[in-house]
């Protein structure tokens, strides 16, 4: 598994995230002989809803406030073909390894935290 972190102007955000939550196979409008068609296409099988992806908005995680930030967790071949379906948002492009390092950072951060609250709660 690898990590990386990509850049995109927040206006850009909202387009984003639908692709990144979009499931071809759970999408109800897609009929059964149409999905024969989705499981041969290479790119239409890039499915960020099934990797460990997390999106943050710049401000909340202490970075330009005028960017969202994508942190993505996933196979080297995912990412390798994930690459190409993402350039299609425009303005959007892989974080230098500063960057990636400090989202790569607070999203470790973030979920420890989380770990550490439902121990708390559950004993």
């Amino acid at each position: 598994m690898s990590i990386r972190v990509y850049v995109c102007p927040i206006e850009k955000e909202a387009e984003l995230k639908k692709m990144l939550e979009y499931d071809p196979y759970i999408d109800p409008k897609i009929k059964e002989e149409d999905l024969k068609k989705i499981r041969e296409d290479e790119m239409a099988n890039i499915i960020f809803a099934r990797q460990d992806c997390v999106l943050k908005d710049g401000a909340s995680i202490n970075l330009d406030p005028s960017k969202c930030y994508l942190f993505i967790n996933a196979q080297d071949s995912f990412l390798d073909k994930a690459e190409k379906k993402l350039k299609s948002i425009e303005g959007l492009e892989r974080a230098d390894k500063s960057i990636e390092e400090k989202v790569a950072m607070f999203i470790d951060d973030e979920r420890k935290r989380a770990d550490e609250g439902f121990g708390s709660i559950f004993g």
